[in-house]
């Protein structure tokens, strides 16, 4: 189910003209005709319209959020899926979608079935070898993969193409800012069994996974790599500072958040964060950070202290 858009310039307003005019009202910016002559009204043309942010105008009925002429300076998703209707999901909520309506970023799917094969458009086909279920089909594959780079003029270093995979590198913040400081990404959303190595191995698919689990396709991965990297593109938060202080930003855990009322249930916000003090509560959440990372991610914390050039397995000095 697509999200809709409230604010935008529709066909709907040409449709309730034609609906005035056979009701006998002379549609707004019509030229009048000779009186009892048989000529029909002569409309003038629409003017041409920006592309660029939209502006707040009301109509009848919204227009979907992904129905927008491309813009070729706006940092693109595009996504092969055989479920195109998921999309925007999630992502035309919220931050992301507020972008989304404002053409901050764009988002386009690519419907793996239109590349289908026989009468019933089949995808996929049972694997080499034997075993239970499905694998993708290369052909089909590929003709989507290639519907998907077209007009694609950005190099593979800043639009990377990219596949679903759980046998995948993991994603990390760190892939997240390098995909929203370049231009866009191509994902494709795995299926079934996977999808034929050939394809993998033709396009130099970069795999990328997650986390250690098995999801029933590649859409809803897509959809929290999407958030993840819209997220950090300029002017799509409202605060883009809170991105530089959260979890992982700087290899470590984020420290605890309080918020009102000072008091509750017996539980009180620290002394320090009410203190006023600004370094003294730097150090309180530096520490808070170390602390929690070192329990609870020790692979995060060796790695943050190898990159300082420390012992991986030591302690911090605070």
């Amino acid at each position: 189910m697509f999200a809709h858009c409230a604010g935008c310039i529709c066909g709907e307003e040409a449709m309730a003209e034609n609906d005035r005019t056979r009701e006998g009202d002379k549609p707004s910016g019509a030229r009048p005709t000779d009186t009892g002559s048989d000529t029909e009204d002569v409309r003038k043309a629409p003017p041409a319209r920006s592309h660029g942010r939209l502006s707040i105008r009301p109509t009848a009925v919204p227009r979907p959020l992904m129905e927008e002429k491309r813009l070729e300076d706006a940092w693109t998703a595009r996504v092969v899926t055989l479920l195109p209707e998921a999309f925007p999901g999630p992502l035309g909520l919220s931050l992301t979608g507020r972008a989304l309506k404002e053409r901050i970023w764009q988002l386009e799917t690519i419907d793996l079935r239109r590349f289908g094969v026989g009468r019933h458009r089949n995808v996929d086909d049972m694997p080499a070898g034997g075993g239970p279920g499905m694998v993708l089909r290369p052909d089909v594959l590929a003709a989507a993969i290639e519907e998907a780079r077209r007009g694609v003029k950005a190099p593979r270093s800043a639009w990377p193409l990219l596949l679903l995979s759980p046998r995948g590198r993991p994603f990390d913040q760190a892939m997240a800012r390098r995909l929203a400081a370049g231009r866009g990404v191509t994902l494709v959303c795995g299926r079934f069994e996977g999808v034929d190595q050939r394809v993998i191995d033709h396009y130099d698919l970069e795999e990328v996974s997650i986390g250690d689990f098995v999801l029933t396709g590649g859409e809803i991965a897509a959809m929290a790599l999407i958030d993840a990297t819209v997220r950090l593109i300029p002017r799509v938060l409202g605060n883009q500072a809170s991105t530089e202080e959260e979890s992982f930003s700087h290899g470590l855990l984020e420290h605890p958040q309080y918020t009102r009322p000072t008091d509750w249930e017996g539980r009180r916000i620290p002394e320090v964060l009410l203190s006023g003090h600004h370094a003294n509560i730097a150090r309180w959440r530096s520490e808070q950070s170390v602390k929690l990372t070192q329990e609870r991610r020790p692979d995060l914390w060796r790695a943050w202290r190898a990159r300082r050039g420390g012992d991986p397995e030591g302690d911090q000095e605070l």
